[in-house]
């Protein structure tokens, strides 16, 4: 039997799970979790493994604060119409844990596994459960946190283990069970940079999704700093199967977030930096990844499934897809490949009730600052690095995590390493 390689990486961020004692093939396996098909070439060294920089642990402390990403958002008006009461999510990752009180009552049933050993309710990564938190983590008076849709259901299909990782096969299995399970949404935060000819499995599941009136919505992964484009699957599937939604990461300005993948399969973005999120065995912490924008853009895509779940014809994939593209932040009055149509605007998306036709439009403006749903490109929601370095200090002063100056200099020891490596925050290879 021919042995199968990762030939790319899962959306995964700056992984700040707890360090332990592995061989440098199992690091492997947990960190970047590549995607392989039996045909599929070796792997390559990664630009972007994740580095564990010691910020986090498993059963730490809530987080109080509200994070900027949250903060945005008109909650009174966002769950006006509901906050995902009857929607079932599948995320497609390490597992979710049962562990984290913001989580339990949000996942249902034992979900699927298919790693050795694995139990999708347990996650030794932290991945699975940071990305179904952004979707449907519990609001409890000790957290600042909670999901865009904290009424939704999560289902683990867990394909990927600190010891195992998963393969492009694996993820097919997975969106069908998912799909077989009658989920409204997939959420995917992990893809592969391997050609779409060595993938047919997982075309054919994208496929089946489809035919199934179910919702994929996929990170468009976190090897973008030199910002030449590359297919990232299965989020580049969006050119091909009008049921994927892939998500870029989007910075406090509004702007691709220096990691995130451009290129012209990307739909929309949604913030991916500074993503506080629920982890194993209890309490919250911080990261960053195309993974974490993924399911905030599926958190939204809940809420409105769930609002036009009883219309006479209720909307398909394709046009929540476009409603949520035509409702988004502008900074630019149509498309490009690095932001897609915009910044996910959850509460515009609700707001708005005109039921899509077709695939979005570019502003008709001529000035695409005074269009209503375009931003102009100011700096109202950036920051200093002296601002930035305050207000992670913050966070971790409230959550109880690590001094201030700890953490400032193990995030300035970070970026320095960074430069002079070329590494980022994601794992494909970038050699492709």
């Amino acid at each position: 039997m021919e042995s199968r390689q990762p030939v790319g990486s899962r959306a995964i961020g700056q992984r700040t799970g707890h360090r332990r004692q592995t061989t440098g093939a199992l690091v492997t396996a947990a960190c970047i979790v590549g995607l392989s098909s039996a045909a599929a070439a070796p792997a390559v060294a990664d630009e972007n493994t994740p580095l564990q920089s010691g910020e986090c642990k498993f059963g730490t402390d809530d987080i109080k604060e509200t994070p900027w990403s949250l903060q945005r958002l008109l909650t009174n008006q966002m769950w006006a119409s509901g906050k995902g009461e009857g929607i079932r999510v599948g995320v497609i990752d390490t597992g979710i844990d049962a562990g984290n009180k913001q989580l339990q009552d949000a996942i249902e049933g034992p979900g699927r596994t298919y790693v050795k050993d694995g139990k999708a309710t347990q996650d030794k990564v932290g991945h699975g459960s940071k990305v179904a938190g952004i979707i449907a983590a519990r609001q409890q008076p000790t957290s600042g946190f909670y999901g865009l849709a904290p009424k939704a259901k999560v289902i683990p299909y867990q394909q990927t283990s600190d010891e195992q990782a998963g393969t492009a096969d694996t993820l097919a299995t997975a969106i069908n069970a998912a799909v077989a399970d009658n989920v409204n949404i997939i959420n995917i935060s992990q893809g592969t940079a391997a050609s779409e000819k060595l993938l047919p499995s997982l075309e054919a599941a994208v496929k089946n999704a489809r035919d199934k009136g179910v919702l994929i919505v996929a990170s468009a992964g976190n090897s973008g700093a030199s910002g030449a484009e590359k297919n990232i699957y299965p989020a580049a599937f969006s050119e091909k199967y009008d049921n994927v939604l892939a998500v870029a990461a989007s910075d406090r300005n509004n702007e691709r977030a220096s990691f995130s993948q451009p290129g012209p399969f990307v739909g929309i973005a949604a913030p991916g930096v500074d993503m506080v999120s629920t982890v194993p065995m209890g309490g919250n912490c911080v990261d960053q990844g195309t993974s974490f924008a993924a399911p905030y853009a599926t958190g939204a895509a809940a809420l409105l499934v769930a609002k036009h779940l009883g219309d006479k014809d209720k909307w398909s994939p394709a046009q929540i897809i476009s409603h949520l593209e035509q409702t988004a932040d502008r900074v630019r009055k149509g498309r490009d490949d690095n932001i897609g149509w915009g910044v996910v605007n959850p509460v515009a998306a609700l707001n708005d009730n005109t039921r899509p036709t077709g695939p979005p439009t570019p502003d008709k403006s001529n000035n695409a600052a005074g269009a209503s749903n375009i931003l102009p490109a100011a700096v109202s929601f950036g920051e200093t690095d002296q601002e930035r370095r305050t207000r992670i200090g913050i966070y971790i002063v409230g959550g109880g995590l690590l001094a201030v100056g700890a953490v400032v200099g193990c995030a300035v020891a970070l970026r320095d390493w960074r430069r002079k490596t070329g590494f980022t925050t994601h794992g494909e290879s970038i050699h492709g």
